[in-house]
């Protein structure tokens, strides 16, 4: 089995050097996961290469802007290098001021759905595709949120996963490349147990987290029993679901005084820095209603909009958040043959959650129950201010795990929030249309 799973990772990787010329570090991290990295590779191929709305240089344009929003140097630089090699304008790499007025006009949307995605409206669509020289067409402007929230969410992976920039002087473009998180990217290849990687050595530390997973299992265990035995009225886990919302704002990121330090200067390509998310439940300030998942559903609505107005590319998403969500090994750290389904609804459902989406069909009593302090603050940083997750946050959360759950839990973070600010995007494009 381990093998055959070796095998197809090898192959995954070969193939994808001799298409891109390159391996990078993203793609090798991914690889821990083979079904889902090809999954990954063939939606991001299609919309960065493969016939569509955009031509090539605006879309790595796109991608420089979103990845811009959370300082992601790693993905700038990246897409820099890919924006002049499909013959993009050297001068818009000199900041917003230097781009079409076409573009500038996405910094608005770039902005809402990186850090709020709530506030996006019908109206901030017809702004948009008004007529005029510099409208968008909606198919472009599909394209368009696909790459934002793809690379929005993409950051969140690089930052969660402690992904450095590749040693290649060639890929810098006068950026200094800082590796700041000091995580191994050799050890999240090679699937390091994270005990032996990151504490001490002391019994205590080890018993300690190793209580940690049997106290989990068995509260997996007990959850599933009284599931069971009797069902939650839906005003309960109406209750449940707002006072977990509120509890969400309560988490706070700055739990750990780790210094943050900037990786480097991407503030050319950034509008109004100071924006950033704001708790969606606080209390007194702009209360905002629920978003009832019920009411625009990705499989009912979102994939259809999507995939008639840029073709394809809904059946590509499709199939990727159905794989990251379904993906189980059935195993946790040393325990194998276990049903791994409530947890990674649990983490799939949080991040939604913090995001204001509600599924009336989930009990988010869940949530409390299987996530522990550490991992809900990993959770609101990843997806909320990736540039501050640490690598001490890294390691805090499920000692016992291997580096390979750890990063299946990334994949879900990733997916989760690219998902949310997609339902966001594309209800506002729906409304619009109606």
């Amino acid at each position: 089995m381990q093998a055959n799973g070796l095998n197809e990772r090898t192959n995954l990787l070969v193939e994808e050097y001799s298409t891109s010329g390159r391996l990078d570090n993203i793609t090798q991290v991914m690889s821990l996961h083979s079904q889902y990295l090809e999954s990954f590779l063939r939606s991001q191929f299609y919309m960065l290469r493969m016939d569509g709305p955009l031509p090539l240089p605006y879309r790595h344009y796109i991608a420089i802007m979103a990845a811009a929003r959370h300082q992601c140097s790693y993905l700038v630089n990246m897409h820099v290098d890919e924006f002049l090699k499909t013959g993009g304008i050297a001068e818009w790499l000199n900041g917003l001021e230097y781009i079409p007025q076409r573009l500038k006009n996405l910094n608005e949307i770039n902005k809402l759905l990186a850090h709020r995605p709530w506030l996006i409206t019908k109206e901030h669509i017809q702004k948009l595709v008004k007529t005029g020289e510099n409208n968008w067409s909606l198919p472009e402007l599909v394209h368009a949120v696909v790459l934002l929230a793809h690379y929005h969410a993409l950051a969140s992976f690089v930052f969660g996963s402690g992904i450095n920039p590749e040693r290649d002087p060639d890929t810098s473009n006068g950026f200094r490349l800082i590796a700041v998180n000091k995580f191994c990217v050799c050890d999240l290849a090679n699937d390091n147990n994270i005990e032996n990687a990151s504490l001490t050595s002391s019994n205590f530390g080890f018993v300690d987290s190793l209580s940690e997973l049997e106290a989990l299992m068995e509260r997996m265990k007990r959850l599933q029993e009284e599931k069971e035995e009797e069902e939650a009225s839906q005003e309960e886990m109406a209750t449940r679901f707002e006072k977990e919302k509120k509890e969400s704002l309560l988490v706070v990121t700055g739990a750990f005084d780790d210094e943050i330090v900037s990786t480097s200067d991407v503030s050319r390509y950034v509008e109004d820095p100071g924006f950033g998310y704001k708790d969606f439940a606080r209390r007194g300030e702009e209360h905002l209603p629920t978003f009832r998942a019920q009411d625009y559903t990705w499989e009912n609505h979102g994939f259809s909009l999507v995939n008639r107005l840029y073709s394809d590319i809904g059946h590509l998403l499709d199939e990727k958040f159905r794989m990251v969500y379904n993906l189980t090994y059935n195993t946790m750290a040393t325990h194998e043959g276990v049903d791994t389904t409530m947890l990674r609804r649990a983490l799939f459902n949080y991040v939604h959650c913090m995001f204001g989406i509600r599924y009336d069909d989930y009990d988010y009593g869940e949530v409390n129950q299987l996530l522990e302090r550490s991992l809900k603050v990993y959770i609101k940083t990843v997806t909320c201010y990736p540039e501050r997750t640490t690598k001490r946050m890294y390691d805090s959360y499920w000692r016992q795990f291997k580096h390979s759950e750890k990063v299946h839990v990334n994949l879900l973070l990733m997916e989760a929030r690219m998902q949310a600010e997609l339902l966001y995007a594309l209800r506002a494009i729906t409304r619009h249309l109606t």
